[in-house]
């Protein structure tokens, strides 16, 4: 499959393009960035070709994968779909419901495939332990903390503005509830939303299988207390999330795979782009609710 990249960021520079070069059934072809010094600088160093015109770049590939701002993102993939390239997207998927809606309509008109990349549901210690709660009866509630150090470190995510325009709900929310989904069913209503420290935020959320789930998001932990933890409580006990050996990039090429595997079969990935628009209605409806004060009646 020959595939693109648009992004030419820390994530896109860390994780998409060592990803796409290293995989042995991608054809790396080009690289688009919204700097063309970036995109060169970025496609020498994977022996790959810098593409001044976005368009062009779709012409050429049968897929893309997108390391870009989501409100960027969105309607680039949107584009992407139109001009039948199958989508490697990350999370957030669009900083809108409407601009997300608008990714799955797409998609679903071309028949492409995508999937968007939660990176803890393509680390197989991980996906192995959700789909084992998945299958397991009389979950009761949940605790996922997912701390981040961005703002309080030496990241290299430190100058994102959309990720300090949106802070942990946006950025490491789409995480947690990619794990909790899966296992609990999906959110019925957002029962509570509320702030802590600086972009800290504590969700409380009603599932469809009867259990409920509290969320604690950030950003701006110290970098001591930084870190991501995920407690099921039901009648077969107490489990907690496992940790994984493997990077972003491990991860990244897994998900690939995933992307393949659904191109070639037709069928549908569990992490595809209506998936992420679920989790983008869900963050949606948290965010009204930190901004209004009070909490919303989303029941669905």
């Amino acid at each position: 499959m020959r595939i693109g990249l648009l992004g030419t960021g820390p994530w896109a520079d860390m994780a998409h393009a060592p990803a796409l070069s290293g995989h042995r059934e991608l054809d790396f072809v080009g690289v688009w960035g919204r700097r063309a010094d970036a995109a060169k600088a970025l496609a020498d160093r994977h022996g790959t070709r810098a593409y001044e015109d976005v368009d062009d770049l779709l012409a050429e590939v049968d897929a893309v994968a997108i390391a870009l701002p989501p409100s960027i993102q969105a309607p680039l993939a949107a584009r992407a779909a139109r001009a039948h390239c199958h989508l490697l997207l990350d999370k957030p998927l669009a900083a809108t419901v409407e601009e997300g809606r608008a990714v799955v309509e797409a998609v679903e008109q071309a028949g492409v495939a995508s999937v968007v990349f939660f990176t803890s549901r393509f680390q197989p210690e991980i996906q192995a332990w959700i789909a084992e709660q998945a299958a397991t009866e009389g979950w009761f509630t949940a605790r996922a903390e997912w701390l981040g150090a961005v703002f309080t470190s030496d990241s290299p995510f430190a100058a994102s503005a959309w990720r300090r325009e949106k802070g942990g709900l946006w950025d490491v929310g789409p995480h947690a509830l990619s794990v909790l989904l899966p296992v609990l069913g999906d959110v019925e209503r957002v029962a509570a939303a509320a702030r802590g420290p600086q972009d800290t935020v504590h969700l409380v959320l009603h599932h469809a299988g009867g259990a409920s789930s509290t969320l604690t998001l950030s950003l701006t932990a110290p970098p001591a207390a930084a870190g991501a933890a995920v407690e099921l409580r039901g009648k077969a006990g107490v489990t907690v999330l496992p940790g994984s050996a493997e990077g972003a990039v491990e991860a990244l090429t897994r998900a690939a795979d995933a992307l393949l595997d659904a191109a070639r079969t037709g069928r549908p990935h569990p992490c595809d782009a209506a998936f992420g628009l679920r989790v983008t209605e869900i963050l949606t409806d948290a965010e009204a609710q930190l901004s209004s004060g009070s909490p919303a009646s989303q029941e669905r």
